[in-house]
């Protein structure tokens, strides 16, 4: 999920930006050390919106660069237990496929991809062997988070399912959501 958060932190101003202005080498600093990195409680910074205290600095001996402790304010994405993302398959292995969702990339197992037996093709697609279902690479699809581990913090793993309903490819989506709207048509006439 999305959040807009005020950070405290310390930033790190070089020696060659003391002759600028204060706040708009912050800012600089701020958005060069923490704009996409990831961390177990922030999950990826996305922006850095602006500086909202900067308190005074110190000077370490032999550095030459002034720390200053710092409010700021960020967007950021926290990957959370089922919730609902929508991406894109980005990459499909013998083992499921790969979807970027932005601010981060999961895996859905073949066992998590249909309610279906699914083989990888000879052109590299997940196929449903009843339901003739497929995906392939740049397919659109909603999933749900169904694990996080944050034990590589530089590499976290986002496994994800889409064996619920409205989940999987958008236009099984879509399809779904017809059948179903017929379904309450014809309910409602028989009444």
């Amino acid at each position: 999920m999305y959040y807009k958060s005020q950070i405290e932190g310390v930033v790190r101003i070089p020696p060659e930006l003391f002759g600028q202005e204060l706040e708009g080498s912050v800012l600089t600093q701020l958005k060069d050390e923490y704009e996409g990195r990831i961390t177990e409680v922030l999950g990826r910074i996305i922006a850095i919106l602006n500086v909202d205290e900067i308190k005074e600095g110190t000077i370490i001996p032999g550095d030459g660069g002034a720390y200053h402790r710092t409010k700021f304010t960020a967007i950021h994405f926290i990957p959370e237990n089922n919730e609902l993302i929508e991406g894109e398959i980005r990459e499909i292995a013998k083992f499921g496929a790969f979807i970027d969702f932005g601010a981060f990339e999961g895996m859905v197992h073949l066992s998590q991809t249909m309610d279906d037996y699914v083989q990888i093709t000879k052109q590299n697609t997940l196929h449903g062997k009843e339901s003739k279902k497929s995906l392939k690479i740049s397919d659109l699809v909603r999933a749900r988070i169904v694990a996080i581990s944050f034990k590589d913090v530089g590499n976290p793993k986002i496994g994800l399912t889409m064996r619920q309903p409205y989940l999987g490819k958008l236009e099984w989506i879509e399809e779904e959501v017809k059948k179903s709207k017929k379904a309450e048509a014809k309910a409602a006439k028989s009444k």
